[in-house]
C-alpha cells in the first residue's frame, strides 16, 4: 500500500531561488552505486540535472546561486527514521511525562530540528510526540514559519493497559506523555480516527513492552493479533499507515500479518517472525543506535557492566538476521531514537549508519541507501525522494571527508557545509543564545557525559 500527503510530497514547501548550482563535488548518489564526480543543478525544489548537462542548464536560469563543492562530498540528506523531537532528552520517563508542559515543549522542539539541520538531516519520522505537538511542529516546519527538515509525524502512541517501556507510571485509561491507552475495539478505532483528523501522517503501536516477573526475552506483546488488525484495518480505510514498536518474535511477527507498513526494532526474531517479514517485505528500522550507545559509553553515566552487555547482546543476536532479510529484499531504515539523553539531537544521527556497517555487515554505500533513499518512505516519497538524480527532490548536503569509505565522517562537527531542504539552502549559522537551565524541567542531566566519552574514544583512534 502507498501512502502520500499533500505537503510532504509537493517538494514546493519553501521558497526557492531560480536555481543552485553545486559545483566539482564528489557525489554519492544514494542508490549504492560508486561515486562519481559531477555538478548538480537544482531548480524549483527539484533537481534538474546531475552531470555536464547541470552547467548547461544551470547558464539558462536567472539568479543561480552556486556552491563550491571541490573536495568535498554531495549526497542526499540523512533521513531519520526514528527521532523523538519533542522528547528534549530526558533521563527517565518520570521526567518525561511530569517535568514537561505542552507550550515549552513546542518551543524547545522547534529550536531542536534545527540541530538537525546541522548534522545534515533533511527528513526524520517522528512516531509519537508529547502533547501531539508533532503535527503542529510539522505545520510550522512545512509553512516556513521555523527552519527545520522535512517531518512525518505520527500523535500519540496507542498501548493497551499493560503498557509499553514506562512500567507503573503509565495509567489504565486516559493517557499520558506519548502515550494513550486503548482499552476495547471501540476505543482503537476512535482514537485511530481521532488522530487522523487531528492531521497525523501515521499512526504508532507501542506493541510490546515491559512487566514485572516477566520471562520473555525482549519485551512482552501487549496487544491481541485480531487489535492490531483493528488498527491496521481502521488506519489503511483512511490512508494512513501504521509503525509498530516491536521487540521479540511474536510481536513482530503479529505486526507484520496484521499489516503494519514498517515495525521499529524487529529484535529477537525466530523463523514464524521472520519469515512474515520477509514475505510480506514490511520495511524494519532497527534503531540499534541507543543500544550501541549504552554499551559503547553507559559506564560514562553509571550504567552496570550487566546492563551494557544486554544491549551490546540485542545487536550481536539481531544483527545476522536482519541482514538476511536485507539480502531478502526488506527495506532497513536508519533511525536514532535522538532525543533521549543517551542519543540528544544534532549528535549520533550518524551513529545507525555505523552500525549498519559494523554489526550488520553492509557496505557504507549500502548503509548510506538505507539512511537516504529507503526513508524517503516514511514520507510516501519512494522513488521521488533520497537519491542525487534528475527529478529528485532536492534534499541535499555538501559534507567534508568521504563518507563512501568512512560514514563516521558525517559524525564530525563541523562536516556537514551545506543543507538543501526542498531545494532551498538552509542556512546553518548558529543563531541561537546558549540555553540555560529551565527550572524544573530535568531531574537530571547526563547527554555531555556521553558526548565527552565519546569524543575521547574518537580522539585516542
Amino acid at each position: 500500500m502507498s501512502f502520500f500527503w499533500s505537503h510532504a510530497a509537493c517538494g514546493g514547501i519553501f521558497p526557492v531561488m531560480s536555481g543552485i548550482l553545486i559545483e566539482g563535488g564528489r557525489v554519492i548518489d544514494g542508490a549504492a552505486n560508486p561515486p562519481f564526480d559531477a555538478d548538480v543543478f537544482v531548480e524549483g525544489g527539484a533537481i534538474r540535472a546531475v552531470g555536464r548537462e547541470a552547467a548547461a542548464l544551470a547558464a539558462q536560469s536567472t539568479a543561480v546561486a552556486r556552491i563550491d563543492a571541490r573536495g568535498r562530498t554531495v549526497m542526499p540528506g540523512l533521513i531519520d527514521a526514528h527521532c523523538h523531537v519533542s522528547f528534549d532528552e530526558p533521563q527517565s520517563n518520570d521526567e518525561l511525562f511530569f517535568h514537561r508542559r505542552a507550550g515549552l515543549a513546542a518551543i524547545v522542539a522547534a529550536r531542536n530540528v534545527r540541530r538537525l539541520l546541522r548534522a545534515g538531516v533533511t527528513g526524520f519520522f517522528d512516531a509519537d510526540s508529547i502533547f501531539e505537538l508533532g503535527i503542529d511542529l510539522r505545520d510550522a516546519i512545512e509553512s516556513g514559519v521555523i527552519h527545520g527538515p522535512r517531518m512525518a509525524t505520527g500523535g500519540y502512541a496507542l498501548l493497551t493497559s499493560v503498557g509499553g517501556t514506562a512500567g507503573r507510571l503509565l495509567p489504565d485509561e486516559g493517557g499520558v506523555g506519548y502515550a494513550r491507552i486503548v482499552r476495547t475495539r471501540d476505543e482503537i478505532v476512535r482514537e485511530v480516527r481521532r488522530q487522523i483528523k487531528m492531521g497525523v501522517d501515521w499512526i504508532k503501536v507501542h506493541v510490546t513492552g515491559l512487566v514485572p516477573r516477566q520471562r520473555d526475552t525482549g519485551e512482552i506483546q501487549a496487544w491481541s493479533f485480531d487489535e492490531l488488525r483493528a488498527v491496521c484495518d481502521t488506519a489503511h480505510e483512511l490512508g494512513i499507515p501504521v509503525v509498530g514498536h516491536c521487540r521479540g518474535a511474536r510481536s513482530t511477527r503479529d505486526a507484520a500479518r496484521a499489516g503494519f507498513d514498517l515495525i521499529l526494532h524487529a529484535t529477537y526474531m525466530d523463523e514464524e517472525a521472520f519469515s512474515a517479514v520477509v514475505e510480506r517485505k514490511v520495511p524494519i528500522a532497527p534503531t540499534f543506535t541507543f543500544q550501541a550507545n549504552l554499551a559503547d559509553y553507559g559506564e560514562a553515566v553509571g550504567a552496570s557492566a550487566d546492563l551494557r552487555e544486554v544491549f551490546r547482546r540485542e545487536i550481536e543476536e539481531s544483527a545476522a538476521q536482519l541482514r538476511q532479510a536485507y539480502d531478502a529484499g526488506v527495506p532497513l531504515l536508519c533511525g536514532t531514537e535522538s532525543g533521549f539523553s543517551l542519543t540528544p539531537y544534532g549528535e549520533w544521527h550518524y551513529r545507525e549508519l555505523e552500525v549498519f556497517v559494523r554489526d550488520i555487515g553492509l557496505s557504507p554505500l549500502e548503509a548510506i541507501e538505507c539512511g537516504t533513499r529507503a526513508g524517503a518512505r516514511v514520507f510516501g516519497l519512494d522513488g521521488r525522494l533520497g537519491t542525487v538524480a534528475a527529478g529528485q527532490l532536492a534534499d541535499l548536503i555538501v559534507v567534508d571527508g568521504d563518507p563512501s569509505k568512512d560514514v563516521t565522517v558525517l559524525g564530525v562537527p563541523g562536516a556537514v557545509r551545506y543543507v538543501l531542504v526542498g531545494g532551498r539552502e538552509v542556512p546553518l549559522e548558529d543563531l541561537d543564545p546558549p540555553r540555560a537551565a529551565i527550572p524544573g524541567w530535568r531531574v537530571s542531566e547526563y547527554s555531555r557525559k556521553v558526548l565527552d566519552r565519546a569524543e575521547a574514544k574518537r580522539g585516542s583512534r
